[in-house]
């Protein structure tokens, strides 16, 4: 007995967020004070540049117009650049430009981050001049850079300069002390990718890039951009103080909903910190219509009009911070708001039993084609009545539930009935026979189960699977869109193909992760089918590779994917009051790590060979399902349970689960 308690209180620690080697792909900077770790290059004559990177407190001194230095952070970083002035003549004057691609690197102009041009160069650079004053300088606020990697330092007159101690105050996420103290892990080899650390990296890379999203609410992007070119980044992001969930560290700063669609559970299995996403779905509800009841696409200052899934998004989003939280209160308090914009979207609904978006309401993530009897919205306008319903019924309101159930019913039916094509095993985008079979709408039927079978989704799943780089999505020409990629790898894993959900991490995220193009710390918003940068050039990108952003939210799909489905952790119940724990193998050799809510926190540790093996971990006072692949009998703490089915219920505490593969 003193052996069997000694073994659960080991495994205790083991699948507690204890450090581990995990930690050591964690991005987060251990400090909120950063420097650069290299120099990257040096043009003109520029003395000493090396003592201008980590542990160094040496000084650099430029002679000669345009001489400059290239300082390289190592991976996406975002705040405030302070350094010292040591020696300047009345005439000395210098600037600083960014970039988080390599590609762009520049003394002339920074990436573009506050308007899209084909000539990369709106942006400009931050100017220091004459007369400069000796001593410490800091950027204003304003002129904070949301991300970069590499900063560009140049002399612009024929005096010299000496400088040192450039420091980075970093901004984002301010309401956190500890950047690094995630409450969850994880940690699994990919030993058939080139590099076997590959999920583990992706892993991280999903939590990082959230973590650069969650700024200020006082720290958006300005709309319009500044008179005469540049950015600032002072705006309010909404008429609400403390963190605010965005959509990117560069750009937009900005809340959109639909972005919050994947990064609100980043947040949670990474974080466990969902004041951003509250605070978020506060902005948007008051951003309603007082006649139509019509939600805005965006926050401020952006403040888009005309989107019907962003509207769902926000919805859902409002049962996605209940389940995550059990914020009741909050849910109270948006009510009124909640249904009217549901009632909205639910006026559109004609006599085919689908919703007919109008033109006006067809904006949209990087698709076209949104109007109509559109499967991604009549997707996402299930899930909100679903989610909708569960929401009225923990209020109280059960008929108000049950009209949002038989709505959702009627939907569903009308979804396979109008927009399944057996012949191509795939939904097609709208009811033209002609349409094409979209990657949104197919990969967001499996994940809200629109489906009816498995048979189904694993056609879907099939059908979803193209391409060498990453899948093209048939709602935008030559766009590959992690965000909606996102999507697609939990309908793989749901449809029980977790080898095709691998792969096609190792195509999109691994490009990702591993170009020189990229900052390969952070997720990139998107790009092409030949890898480039030019993610919506044509749709309103103005052919600016410069502005794509390399920490966008919306690619963070795996992180979430890979807690929820490879360790198989699924919250069925407010905070994981019960759960249900079914990992999908998906050719991988083992896998570990966590997820916390207010309960308390959930881990996962399993092995495969000849026998699967699961150490789990769950809060007391919870309880859920335990659903293993293989054949033959489960045991239990080494007990074989009394059932023929490949599951077990089991009350919350620590436990060793086994079965033969």
């Amino acid at each position: 007995m003193v052996a069997y308690i000694h073994s659960l209180l080991l495994l205790f620690t083991v699948l507690s967020s204890s450090p581990g080697p995990w930690d050591a792909f964690n991005y987060a900077p251990a400090s909120r004070i950063v420097k650069p770790v290299s120099v990257r290059s040096i043009s003109g004559t520029v003395q000493g540049a090396q003592g201008l990177v980590q542990n160094s407190k040496s000084q650099a001194t430029f002679s000669g117009n345009s001489s400059y230095v290239v300082l390289d952070w190592g991976k996406e970083v975002g705040g405030i650049v302070s350094l010292t002035i040591n020696s300047a003549t009345l005439s000395s004057q210098f600037s600083l430009a960014f970039t988080e691609s390599a590609e762009f690197i520049s003394p002339d102009t920074s990436d573009d981050s506050c308007q899209s041009a084909a000539s990369h160069n709106t942006d400009g650079v931050n100017s220091f001049r004459a007369p400069l004053t000796e001593g410490l300088i800091t950027q204003p606020t304003g002129q904070l850079r949301g991300g970069f990697r590499f900063l560009t330092i140049v002399l612009n007159s024929n005096d010299p300069l000496t400088i040192s101690n450039i420091t980075l105050a970093v901004t984002f996420m301010p309401h956190w002390d500890d950047l690094r103290a995630y409450p969850g892990y994880f940690f699994a080899p990919d030993p058939g990718f080139h590099d076997v650390n590959f999920l583990t990296k992706l892993w991280y890379a999903g939590a990082y890039t959230v973590q650069t999203n969650r700024i200020d609410s006082h720290q958006a992007r300005q709309q319009p951009c500044p008179v005469g070119g540049g950015w600032a980044n002072n705006a309010s992001g909404g008429p609400m103080d403390g963190p605010i969930l965005v959509d990117g560290a560069k750009r937009d700063r900005n809340i959109w909903p639909g972005d919050c669609g994947i990064s609100t559970h980043t947040e949670l299995v990474a974080l466990n910190d969902l004041e951003p996403t509250k605070n978020a779905l506060t902005v948007m509800f008051t951003t309603q219509d007082p006649t139509t009841g019509a939600l805005q696409y965006s926050g401020p200052p952006i403040n888009a009009h005309g989107s019907d899934t962003y509207i769902s998004w926000s919805l859902i989003g409002t049962h996605n911070y209940f389940l995550y939280t059990g914020d009741l209160g909050f849910v109270k308090t948006v009510w009124a708001n909640y249904t009217r914009a549901l009632a909205f979207l639910e006026s559109q609904v004609d006599e085919t039993g689908l919703a007919d978006v109008p033109t006006a309401f067809e904006n949209d993530w990087g698709r076209d084609g949104g109007a109509g009897h559109n499967s991604a919205f009549n997707a996402l306008l299930y899930r909100t009545l679903i989610t909708a319903a569960d929401l009225a019924t923990t209020l109280g309101q059960t008929s108000l539930a049950a009209a949002y159930l038989s709505n959702a019913t009627s939907i569903k039916a009308a979804y396979n009935a109008i927009l399944w094509d057996a012949g191509a095993g795939l939904y097609r985008d709208n009811d033209d026979p002609e349409s094409i079979h979209p990657q949104d709408g197919n990969s967001l039927a499996v994940l809200f189960n629109l489906t009816t079978s498995e048979a189904q989704n694993k056609a879907i799943s099939k059908g979803l699977t193209q391409l060498k780089i990453g899948p093209l999505s048939p709602e935008l020409n030559d766009t590959i869109i992690p965000f909606v990629g996102g999507f697609e790898v939990q309908a793989h894993f749901i449809a029980g193909e977790g080898e095709c959900a691998i792969d096609l991490l190792e195509r999109e995220w691994g490009y990702m992760l591993y170009t020189n193009l990229s900052v390969q710390s952070t997720l990139l918003e998107g790009f092409t089918k030949n890898g480039s940068l030019g993610y919506r050039s044509a749709a309103g990108y103005d052919f600016d590779h410069s502005y794509t952003s390399h920490a966008h939210g919306w690619a963070t799909g795996p992180t979430p994917a890979l807690s929820f489905y490879v360790l198989g952790i699924q919250l069925t119940s407010v905070q994981g009051a019960t759960w249900a724990i079914a990992p999908v193998l998906s050719g991988l050799p083992s896998a570990e790590g966590g997820i916390e809510t207010g309960l308390g926190f959930f881990g996962i540790k399993w092995t495969a060979g000849n026998t699967l093996t699961m150490d789990i971990q769950t809060p007391e006072g919870t309880q859920g399902v335990v659903t293993l692949p293989g054949n033959g009998p489960i045991t239990v703490n080494k007990k074989i349970q009394p059932t023929s089915s490949n599951s077990v219920e089991l009350k919350g505490g620590n436990f060793t689960i086994t079965r033969r593969l």
